[in-house]
């Protein structure tokens, strides 16, 4: 990158921050659904200094608590475990992530306190809740940044900036960045994309220290999300390269490859000894350090993998809900053409986590908007995007056509997205199960711009009302028949 062009990325990158700093109020400090079993993991041993559920899941969204309660509003004894633990099969790696913020919460809630204000210290009062939603909110920021310089490595900035906020508010990220931020799909955005920015800035000659970063991010990226041991397929792809080339480089072959093996090993040590927090929870929990709760793999859909229903499904289908995601991934595939060093290993990760999404019983994400699995690899769409927008421009003589032209069509993606997001919030599309597409294009014309104006309003101004409201449309749609 030469000197112009780093400082235009960085002027850039102060836009995105900008960008965010408007969107600050967006953020909702809601803990629901998947995202209690998240939180829980959090503010159980902070708060209770042990992992006993009850209360997280007692204070619970009525949906997510009715199946795990009875009608007295004890437990129920088929959601126990071995250990006699309230089940909880969510990854404890946003916990972790959410841990400064919430201490700092914490600290401030205490000393509130003891200046005579009364505040609850239980860890669901305000200001836990937001401290859980802005990390949230900043870990997707972060995620983005770093996205947006491992693109501008390779593409130039202004179409890696485009690139960066059209990904932003065309997929599913802004979901679990702001409405949804108890969940781990912001977390996991993030973690994947520090682990693509180290792995491509230290893999030309990565020391032994180096070594053992990148191991701690990886372990950190798993303990996330369990499906990011897919992009580990980067550094698989990577060490087969250096193995053939150490030894084709007779006669220090011998040396060479004794000098990979180790620096393997300690890697893989440091990803496990990062990944204790997973075994150690999972053991208190489910007596065992290799239990994750989920179904196991032998039930996978290895006989009838989903390959087209993931992507163009109505229930949830990646390009079906979100289709500029089909143009980032022809620009993965042009990267992997044109850039191979950096390209294919993109591409590589994204159909390793693809394929195992295809494998996934429950691989539309019950619910979800679009495939929420997919926010892993923001990083990786928005690379492929801004390839793609780079070889667009290229067409045209002009570059200040190619950006308005450019910029149009990305305008149109973005609507199409936030009007598709305030239907499924609002329920005018069932957040589970197949959607009628009719019904959902009727409803962006004709619907979405009539209403959306005043119940944003709402939830700028009386949210506390409109999710009550929400909440109670999505039980209605439970009990009229809407999947589980």
């Amino acid at each position: 990158m030469n000197a112009d062009s780093h400082i235009q990325s960085r002027a850039l990158e102060y836009a995105l921050v900008i960008l965010f700093l408007i969107t600050l109020p967006l953020v909702n400090p809601w803990v629901r659904g998947d995202g209690v079993g998240y939180y829980a993991y959090a503010r159980a041993p902070l708060i209770e200094h042990s992992l006993d559920f009850t209360h997280d899941y007692q204070a619970a969204n009525q949906s997510f608590r009715e199946g795990r309660f009875d009608t007295l509003g004890q437990p129920k004894p088929s959601f126990r475990t071995r250990t006699g633990h309230l089940e909880n099969h969510f990854t404890v790696g946003p916990a972790i992530l959410w841990s400064p913020f919430l201490l700092l919460a914490h600290g401030g809630v205490l000393l509130a306190r003891l200046l005579g204000f009364s505040v609850p210290a239980n860890g669901f009062s305000v200001p836990y809740r937001y401290a859980m939603a802005f990390g949230t909110a900043l870990y997707g920021l972060l995620g983005l940044l770093l996205s947006f310089r491992l693109a501008c490595r390779y593409i130039r900035p202004l179409w890696s900036f485009l690139a960066t906020i059209t990904i932003w508010w065309a997929s599913s990220l802004s979901v679990y960045m702001y409405l949804n931020p108890s969940w781990s799909h912001a977390h996991s955005a993030f973690i994947v994309a520090l682990f693509l920015f180290y792995w491509d800035s230290t893999r030309e000659s990565r020391t032994l220290p180096q070594w053992l970063l990148l191991g701690l991010i990886v372990g950190l990226m798993l303990n996330v999300y369990y499906p990011n041991l897919m992009v580990v397929s980067i550094l698989v792809l990577e060490a087969v390269e250096q193995y053939v080339q150490a030894f084709r480089s007779r006669p220090a072959a011998s040396s060479t490859s004794t000098q990979l093996l180790t620096r393997h090993l300690l890697f893989g040590l440091v990803v496990g000894l990062t990944l204790l927090p997973t075994f150690i929870t999972r053991w208190i929990v489910y007596g065992g350090p290799f239990e994750t709760g989920y179904l196991p793999i032998r039930n996978f859909l290895w006989s009838s993998p989903m390959f087209l229903k993931v992507l163009f499904s109505s229930n949830h289908g990646l390009f079906s809900w979100t289709p500029l995601l089909a143009i980032a991934c022809l620009g993965l595939i042009l990267a992997a053409i044109r850039i191979p060093r950096i390209g294919v290993p993109l591409l590589v990760a994204s159909i390793a986590f693809y394929l195992f999404i295809t494998f996934y019983p429950d691989w539309a994400g019950i619910s979800s908007f679009g495939n929420r699995f997919f926010v892993s690899l923001t990083a990786m769409f928005i690379f492929g995007l801004a390839m793609a927008l780079d070889r667009f421009a290229a067409m045209f003589a002009s570059s200040r056509t190619a950006v308005v032209v450019s910029s149009g069509t990305l305008a149109c993606f973005v609507l199409w997205n936030l009007g598709m997001m305030y239907q499924w919030g609002m329920h005018l599309i069932p957040a589970r199960g197949p959607i009628s597409f009719r019904q959902a294009a009727y409803n962006q014309f004709m619907v979405v711009p009539r209403e959306m104006g005043g119940h944003l309003r709402s939830y700028l101004l009386r949210r506390s009302d409109l999710m009550q409201q929400i909440e109670q449309r999505d039980l209605e749609q439970l009990k009229n028949g809407a999947q589980p």
